[in-house]
């Protein structure tokens, strides 16, 4: 099972390796991680997607926990967070197929962000499944090359990952 894993740090150099290597000790395949700034400049937020049942996350979130630079660790449960992931995508689309490519970004609300005279780059920002869904339906243009985010997710509702000051 899939499990989204969120966790504050401090923000300095050693703790994503750190992070990591906690995860590969355990054997616990990290399929997806994403890391950025918060509000705070001095702490970063993790997303970790990563597959296995629920004794291993319980005691990867209990590893996480003792590690000093941590602040904070929480499994996120699926339907109460909201996770989002983006896609650049590089296609081979002539003058010939371009109104095709538009109709596709129009109904997938993906965006051109460049094009010339044979290609057109492809940006779009959504869940994991209608990004796989958008890759299926421009895939047969030639994709020429592509790059994907991590998932980054946020608990729906009032509460927060934030420390306490």
């Amino acid at each position: 099972m899939k499990h989204t894993i969120s966790v504050l740090v401090e923000n300095h150099s050693g703790v994503l390796s750190r992070i990591s290597g906690l995860f590969s000790r355990r054997g616990f395949n990290i399929e997806s991680l994403a890391v950025g700034p918060t509000q705070d400049k001095g702490i970063s937020r993790i997303t970790i997607i990563a597959d296995g049942d629920e004794h291993t996350v319980e005691q990867i979130e209990k590893q996480l926990s003792k590690l000093i630079e941590v602040i904070k660790v929480k499994t996120l449960v699926k339907g109460e967070c909201m996770a989002r992931e983006l896609l650049m995508v590089k296609i081979a689309a002539g003058t010939d197929k371009r109104q095709e490519v538009m109709t596709i970004c129009d109904i997938t609300n993906a965006k051109v962000i460049d094009f010339t005279i044979a290609t057109m780059t492809l940006e779009i920002c959504d869940k994991y499944e209608h990004l796989e869904r958008f890759e299926e339906l421009i895939t047969p243009y030639g994709i020429i090359e592509m790059v994907r985010t991590g998932t980054i997710a946020i608990q729906k509702g009032s509460e927060t990952m934030a420390p306490k000051k």
